[in-house]
């Protein structure tokens, strides 16, 4: 699994491991944390290998004897993507030629690649299905994404592999190491009585708790598999910017924050920032998939993993 001890990927592994598998984490550390793994050490059927993907020739040692190639390494900062293009298309689009190609050396047919609901830029529908059209990223990460998704399934018929890619909406829970939720955390514990928030504070999107997303995916990649297929995996709602600052402060216990939005009305928080985004669930649901958290209660718990792995801001 490359990218196996960051946010998802660390979620991901413990699943794969509590159900029995043997998993291999590759991962270079530049936005995991191998403590995130530390209960898994001395498990025979755990190894870690600290390196980066984009070297093809260890990728495909590590890889070799593999059922399944889970692809979770990425630069996961959208906001940050128009400033730094290159990294984005080296993390993003030039790994996943890597590791298809160490696959392809390797003789591993499957892999499982982690998506984002961003590929589908401002969907004029929303919920947004996979089949939506024209699909036009307004983000660099997005875009390196989607370009990323065109290579599995490039791949996967020129070389006879098989890949589904998972479009996720933002994914929340104990871990994460950035977000909104995780950036309000920082403000507040700076600032207890008044936050920033980045645009109008009205955009409105779909927030996913991490245990629904490992275990949308489980479902999905236990079942036949087709040549490339796409699925998306979001909560059944959306919540605002002020909304969700307000669930989080309720759980941190502050009362009274003023809240400023710094963008004028309409505006995004940042160039790339969808300011709408809800997923179509049908696909998945009627495999007999569905989600266990609301939008606000993902952000709930969010917060209070927070506040018990760095400390609560209540004063």
């Amino acid at each position: 699994m490359t990218g196996g001890a960051g946010f998802i990927g660390s979620h991901l592994a413990d699943a794969l491991l509590a159900r029995g598998d043997e998993v291999v984490v590759y991962d270079n550390l530049s936005a995991g944390k191998e403590a995130f793994l530390a209960r898994h050490k001395g498990d025979p059927r755990y190894h870690f290998v600290h390196a980066d993907v984009l070297d093809t020739a260890d990728l495909a040692l590590a890889m070799k004897g593999a059922d399944v190639v889970w692809h979770v390494a990425a630069d996961p900062d959208v906001r940050t993507s128009g400033l730094r293009a290159e990294v984005h298309v080296n993390q993003n689009v030039i790994a996943t030629l890597r590791v298809l190609e160490a696959m392809r050396v390797a003789g591993v047919r499957r892999i499982a690649f982690t998506s984002t609901s961003t590929v589908y830029g401002e969907a004029k529908t929303i919920p947004t299905p996979e089949d939506y059209a024209p699909m036009e990223p307004i983000s660099l990460y997005g875009a390196s994404k989607l370009g990323s998704e065109a290579l599995i399934s490039a791949y996967c018929h020129t070389f006879d592999m098989q890949g589904l890619a998972f479009r996720f909406a933002n994914i929340v829970g104990p871990r994460s190491t950035h977000g909104v939720t995780y950036d309000f955390y920082h403000k507040l514990k700076a600032s207890p009585k008044r936050l920033e928030i980045l645009g109008d504070g009205r955009q409105l999107k779909s927030y996913c708790h991490v245990d629904d997303c490992v275990s949308a995916m489980l479902f999905v990649e236990s079942r036949p598999w087709p040549r490339f297929d796409v699925y998306n995996i979001g909560s059944d709602d959306a919540i605002d910017v002020f909304d969700l600052a307000r669930v989080a402060a309720e759980v941190w216990g502050l009362k009274g924050v003023e809240m400023v939005a710094t963008g004028a009305k309409g505006s995004g928080g940042w160039k790339g920032d969808v300011r709408r985004m809800g997923l179509a669930n049908e696909k998945i649901k009627k495999l007999g998939w569905a989600p266990r958290y609301t939008s606000a209660s993902a952000i709930r718990a969010t917060a209070e993993a927070l506040a018990r792995e760095m400390g609560n801001i209540s004063r």
